[in-house]
Formats: C-alpha cells, structure tokens, sequence
C-alpha cells in the first residue's frame, strides 16, 4: 500500500510517496511522466532524498526521476540492525528491491557519494537495467583518495575508542554543517542552506541511527575491496557516462574524477570551478545544462 501527499515545486508537480520494503516504510520522491526514461538518484551521507529536491522538478518535463531515503536516512523507517545490515551490500539490495518494488526494469543511475559504491553494486547485480550513468563526487579509485580519509585511515588501523572519537562527533549537527560547507570558499557556502544540516540532524539524533552512520564509516574499509570490481564492470560494460564534478572535495578531489577516464575513456567529465562536494547547491546552474544535453543523447 501507498500513501500519497502532493505538492508543487516550481510550478510542476512533485509527488512525496511512501511504500513498504521488508517491513520498513519507506519515503521518496517522484517527479515526471510515467512513461519517461527513468533516473535512479540513490543519495550520499550525510543527507536523503532532499538534496535532490531542485534536480528533479528541472528534469521532470522530460525524464522519471525516482530518489528514496534509505533506511536508517531521511523520513524512511529505521529496521533494527538485527533485520538489516547498514552495510553497502544492505543498501545494494535494497536499491534492487526498491526499483523492483516500482516496476522499474531499465534506468539511468546518478552516482553520488556512499550512492555511487551502493549504486554501481546494483549496476554489477544487474547490469541489463543500466541504461547510462551520471557521476557526481563519487570515489571508486583507491590512490585517488583525498587527505580528509586519513582520520578515517587512522581508525581503520587501531580501531580505538580515541580514534573512534572523531566519527562519532562527525554525526553531529556541527559535523553535517563542516560536511557541507567547510570546503568551499565562503562564497560559495553561502549559497548552501542551513536546512541541509538543520533539518537533517534531528532526523538522525537516534541511537540507532548514529551506529549506523559510524558503522558505515568504518565499513569504507572493506568498501576499497570493491573498487576494482566497480572499475571491471565500467570497462567490460562501457556505459554512456557523464561525470560532473566539485574539485574542492577532501575525501574526493579532481583526480579522483579523471581517474574515471582510465576505464571509461569516452566519458565526458567536467571540473567544475569552485564547486565542492554539494555542487547540485552551489552550481545547479552550471550543472544543470550539461545533465539535460547527456540525458538527451543517451535516454532520448
């Protein structure tokens, strides 16, 4: 069963809906015709579905989009840990079960952040339904990794309560702030809403949430194994790919960007000047023409 609640963004209608995947109410967002090519938007950490919420009504007079909160994120359900893993595999299955669950057989996926290993996961399960990829800040290649993953590093080596200390301050309301705008130059924070971080916060000030959200840090680790196993499938594949990416990225800077090109030569990339991780809220209408011309060539 589903539940419905409308409203209009930019004058063009955005559907909020809930559903239920193993038992968990799950919230997303839908915008566009029916019969469309579809784009998948799996989100990144630390956020939902909302930092898709100007993307999708500026594509939706031509193409589906469809972007759910994962659970433990957002407004969907939160499972208890003993019914699932919040560990990438988790989240891969249920992207499957989520496009499954609304009759999506063949898709666009944007690859953005923890989105882009869960997303390209799903690509390896089931690569007949890949139709092209959109890659935003999304890390796959182990020596292009920035300095901001030596805290990270740090625990993986001595999985102490000390180094423990840092990821579990990083789920904070002041983390998700320094997340969004504490790379950029101050004038692009200023173009970053508070909301990103004011309003996501409270939704995961729970025990159980904020575990997971350590846990997903730490679980990066065994992440890097798939690396080789996300750039295999991009070779042996080759799917129409656009890369449009903020170089001003710690965890993932412009090398990790053109590291892409090693496996998917064709691809297009583009640097954008000044952006940094969260460039859908700092340079939406740099982005935004180049996402509409790929959509074009390669959905129709």
């Amino acid at each position: 069963m589903q539940a419905e609640f409308s409203d209009r963004e930019r004058g063009i209608p955005m559907h909020y809906l809930t559903t239920e995947i193993d038992g968990v109410e799950i919230f997303y967002r839908e915008h566009g015709p029916a019969d469309a090519p579809v784009l998948l938007l799996p989100h990144g950490y630390p956020c939902s579905s909302f930092q898709y919420r100007n993307l999708m009504p500026a594509l939706g007079d031509r193409w589906r989009t469809l972007a759910a909160d994962f659970p433990g994120f957002g407004y969907s359900g939160t499972p208890d840990p003993s019914r699932f893993g919040y560990d990438f595999d988790a989240y891969a299955d249920f992207l499957a079960k989520f496009a499954d669950r609304l009759g999506l057989t063949r898709y666009a996926l944007w690859l953005h952040d923890y989105g882009s290993q869960i997303g390209l996961r799903h690509a390896i399960a089931h690569p007949q339904r890949i139709t092209a990829l959109i890659v935003q800040n999304g890390d796959i290649y182990e020596d292009a990794l920035g300095p901001k993953y030596e805290t990270i590093k740090t625990y993986w080596a001595d999985r102490s309560p000390e180094h423990r200390k840092p990821l579990e301050q990083a789920v904070s309301e002041h983390g998700f702030r320094d997340e969004f705008i504490g790379e950029v130059d101050a004038d692009v924070a200023a173009r970053i809403t508070p909301d990103l971080w004011k309003l996501h916060s409270p939704l995961m000030d729970t025990p159980v949430r904020r575990e997971a959200m350590v846990g997903l840090m730490d679980k990066l680790e065994a992440n890097l194994d798939w690396f080789p196993r996300y750039q295999a499938y991009l070779r042996e594949h080759k799917p129409k790919t656009l890369i449009v990416w903020g170089p001003k990225d710690g965890y993932m800077p412009a090398a990790a960007a053109r590291a892409y090109l090693r496996d998917l030569p064709e691809a297009e990339l583009h640097l954008l000047e000044g952006a940094g991780h969260w460039l859908l809220e700092t340079h939406f209408d740099e982005a935004l023409p180049r996402v509409r011309d790929f959509l074009q060539r390669a959905l129709g």
